[in-house]
C-alpha cells in the first residue's frame, strides 16, 4: 500500500493477522424530520433500494436495502440547521454500479430528476456516469460500463 509515495504495512492484529477492510458497508444520512421521507423516496425510487428492517434506535429512521444489505442508513436529524449553514466537508459523491443505462435515463426523465452525463475510455472499457443530486445535496453517481447512449 502507498501514501503519498511511502510504503505503508498493514496492521497486525493481536492473533498476528493484518487488519483490513473487507467490504463497504453502509452510508448514513442525517435528514431533517420533514425532508426524511422525501430522501427515502428518492433512493427507493430512482435507485429502487428496498426498505427494510432497522434496530429500535431513539431516532426515527429507515435503512435501505440493495441486495440484502442495508448500504443507506436515514437518520432523524429533529434540530438540523437550515442545510445553506452545513458545511459540505470532503466527501464528493458515492456511486454505484449499475445495469440498464436505456431505462434509468427513462426513470429520472420520467420523476423529473435532473442529472448529467459523461462517457469515458477506462482501460478499454466504456464507462457511461450519470451524476444527480439526491434531496439532501449528496451527489449520486451511477456507473454504467460498456455501453453508451446518445
Amino acid at each position: 500500500m502507498r501514501r503519498g509515495g511511502a510504503c505503508l504495512s498493514p496492521r497486525l492484529g493481536r492473533e498476528g493477522n493484518a487488519l483490513s477492510v473487507v467490504a463497504f458497508d453502509h452510508f448514513n444520512i442525517r435528514a431533517p424530520t420533514p425532508l426524511l421521507d422525501t430522501v427515502r423516496d428518492f433512493y427507493v425510487q430512482v435507485l429502487d433500494l428496498s426498505v427494510g428492517a432497522r434496530p429500535a434506535v431513539a431516532s426515527r429512521g429507515y435503512w435501505l436495502y440493495l441486495s440484502g444489505q442495508p448500504i443507506v442508513h436515514l437518520m432523524e436529524w429533529a434540530d438540523a440547521p437550515d442545510m445553506g449553514t452545513l458545511p459540505t466537508g470532503y466527501l464528493d459523491h458515492v456511486a454505484f454500479s449499475c445495469n440498464d443505462l436505456r431505462g434509468m435515463l427513462e426513470k429520472l426523465e420520467g420523476l423529473g430528476i435532473a442529472y448529467s452525463k459523461r462517457s469515458l475510455n477506462h482501460q478499454g472499457s466504456t464507462i457511461t456516469q450519470l451524476k444527480m443530486s439526491d434531496p439532501t445535496g449528496n451527489v449520486i453517481e451511477l456507473n454504467f460500463s460498456g455501453v453508451t447512449e446518445t
